[in-house]
């Protein structure tokens, strides 16, 4: 569960609202209802789903949304899972009350172990998680490109999924995905510029394949 909720933590605090919600709908299919692990998933997916509609202005989705979500995370410490539980649940009750209150405030950063968690801080492999969601959200995105990139990247690491050095977040396909992942905006451009590299890569490999069978 703690990879999923980094990532959707990130992805969430990078604008990609609908991404972080299906990040932590799987973990928390699997769960028992009402356990405290249940409700802060579930919490968080309502305020994910609440945001969405809000920018959407669509008021009383959020509204109704953002009531639920504060519920499930009634009954949870504030830091719950190193998590701002409280200033959420304050956040929502205040959409909640006011929807269009989303039009005059920036949705509440979501923070982990007290940081404003962004996909820049992940580690390679919640990165790696985090391009493969983005990829498969997004129509203009191949799943198959960001898939190679991400097994390029690996050997470019030899094999170390879990480094978290800042050389490794600048560099060769890993530098691109760090950078597909938290740059919403350039988010098109990078990938462009990523599926020209994992299609020279496969090239490469297209030609030395059977030399030797």
């Amino acid at each position: 569960m703690q990879e999923s909720l980094r990532v959707g933590v990130a992805v969430f605090n990078a604008g990609d609202y609908r991404a972080a919600h299906e990040a932590w709908e799987e973990p928390w299919l699997g769960l028992d209802s009402g356990t405290a692990d249940e409700r802060l998933l579930h919490g968080l997916i309502q305020y994910a789903a609440a945001v969405h509609h809000a920018r959407g202005r669509n008021w009383s989705g959020a509204q109704r949304l953002a009531a639920s979500a504060a519920g499930y995370l009634s009954d949870l410490d504030d830091d719950y899972r190193g998590m701002n539980v409280g200033d959420v649940r304050g956040h929502l009750r205040r959409l909640a009350a006011d929807p269009e209150f989303a039009e005059r405030r920036r949705p509440l950063p979501l923070r982990h172990e007290g940081a404003e968690l962004t996909p820049r801080a992940l580690s390679f492999a919640e990165a790696g998680s985090a391009a493969a969601l983005l990829a498969e959200e997004y129509d203009a995105f191949d799943e198959s490109v960001v898939d190679d990139a991400v097994r390029y990247a690996r050997a470019e690491l030899d094999g170390d999924s879990d480094s978290t050095l800042a050389s490794d977040r600048s560099r060769g396909f890993a530098g691109m995905l760090f950078e597909f992942a938290a740059d919403r905006e350039r988010r098109t451009v990078v990938y462009d510029r990523l599926r020209a590299h994992v299609e020279r890569r496969r090239s490469r490999e297209r030609d030395v394949s059977g030399l030797f069978d």
